[in-house]
């Protein structure tokens, strides 16, 4: 068994209305890859937010007094806050420099996944500018996936992935935040291992491995690498969605 990662060469910078599933398609044609039954494309999710127009110009939004309270306990700019505050179910911790927040999709994540990295508006402070995550992920990854499979008649997978921190771990790594096409998790239970033994408690995030090697390849900066086609995905594929990987608020011991 082979995992074969390839970066899509040629993926210019996305602007609101783009059509990815064209670029891509355009893409993969450079690359002289075909698409067969079974290969995934794992999709950077600012090339999604940005062909989905979710850039905002912090110029343009007006704090509220929960905002004014959260800026001055994170040290961070009021209109940011604003933002956060309107992307998220809740705020679970905050220190100067630092806001973790329960997104509106369900997962935990710094700053509700707003983003200023590689991120340009198309005019003022370039400071100001910032980007949210894709409306419904999941939904985009159908859409996208959609019309992949329309153009090359083959059953594919499609990932969107952002870079989470973790509650026991240093650094930052690849995780899903939308799917369609591919199993978020892989019951293994009941499975054998090599002496027999059955097992009973093991699932693995399969959607989250694949994002954590895919992330590896696109690099966080100035790389330009953020569309990669997968081909070797060691599990069927099926119908999956972002609630697969999302524990449970009453199982979630580090809230």
């Amino acid at each position: 068994m082979s995992l074969t990662l390839t970066p899509l060469p040629g993926i210019p910078l996305i602007r609101p209305g783009d059509n990815l599933a064209d670029i891509l398609l355009a893409s993969l044609n450079e690359a002289a890859i075909a698409l067969l039954n079974g290969d995934v494309l794992v999709l950077a999710q600012k090339i999604v937010s940005k062909a989905e127009g979710r850039l905002v110009n912090l110029a343009n939004v007006t704090p509220s007094r929960q905002a004014r309270k959260l800026a001055t306990r994170s040290k961070k700019d009021p209109r940011l806050c604003e933002l956060i505050l309107g992307e998220s179910c809740a705020i679970l911790r905050v220190r100067p420099g630092t806001i973790i927040a329960e997104h509106r999709l369900g997962f935990v994540c710094a700053n509700a996944g707003i983003d200023h990295s590689n991120v340009q508006g198309e005019s003022g402070n370039p400071e100001d500018w910032v980007l949210l995550l894709p409306q419904d992920p999941d939904r985009s990854a159908a859409e996208l996936r959609q019309r992949l499979e329309a153009a090359s008649q083959k059953r594919l997978g499609v990932l969107i992935i952002d870079t989470h921190g973790r509650a026991w771990r240093l650094g930052a790594l690849g995780t899903t935040i939308g799917l369609s096409g591919l199993p978020g998790l892989v019951d293994e239970r009941g499975w054998e291992d090599l002496f027999g033994y059955r097992l009973k408690i093991t699932t693995v995030a399969a959607a989250d491995e694949l994002a954590a090697a895919a992330s590896l390849i696109m690099g966080q900066a100035a790389e330009g690498r953020p569309a990669i086609h997968v081909r070797g995905f060691p599990y069927p594929l099926r119908e999956g969605t972002l609630q697969e990987l999302i524990r449970p608020r009453e199982r979630d011991l580090f809230r």
